[in-house]
């Protein structure tokens, strides 16, 4: 098997892939609606989340737990692209394809409302947990 020749190495490959990497999320804000909701919910809630937070803790949980919803949004778009590239007839598993990338969308957002539900929670002291006092 050939070995693929890599053209950059050391920083200049680094720096040619930051370059991919905007020109990424450049297209996926262009094309896709829901790439831009999920970065606007981002960029609104990580200020909410520092007021929030009552720990550094909280606020690292809080704020990855956003950038979990922005990276699962954008490899969802990658697939759906990957998808469409194919061929544009209906297809059992190209739809299956889609659907499963979309459910991580949902479990990803799912996820932010657990997390950010359990900081409220817990910091408004609406529930206690037995186990937290031992600490």
């Amino acid at each position: 098997m050939d070995q693929k020749k890599f053209t950059a190495t050391g920083f200049l490959r680094i720096f040619n892939a930051t370059g991919y990497s905007f020109k990424g999320i450049k297209r996926a804000w262009k094309t896709e609606a829901a790439v831009r909701q999920e970065f606007v919910l981002a960029a609104v809630l990580v200020p909410v989340a520092f007021v929030l937070a009552q720990s550094f803790t909280q606020l690292a949980i809080m704020i990855m737990s956003l950038f979990i919803v922005v990276i699962t949004e954008l490899l969802n778009t990658s697939i759906e692209y990957a998808i469409d590239r194919i061929g544009s007839e209906k297809h059992d598993l190209s739809g299956a394809s889609k659907d499963i990338a979309s459910a991580a969308v949902f479990f990803s957002l799912a996820q932010v409302v657990v997390i950010w539900g359990s900081v409220i929670v817990y910091n408004l002291e609406w529930l206690t947990f037995p186990l937290f006092n031992l600490f």
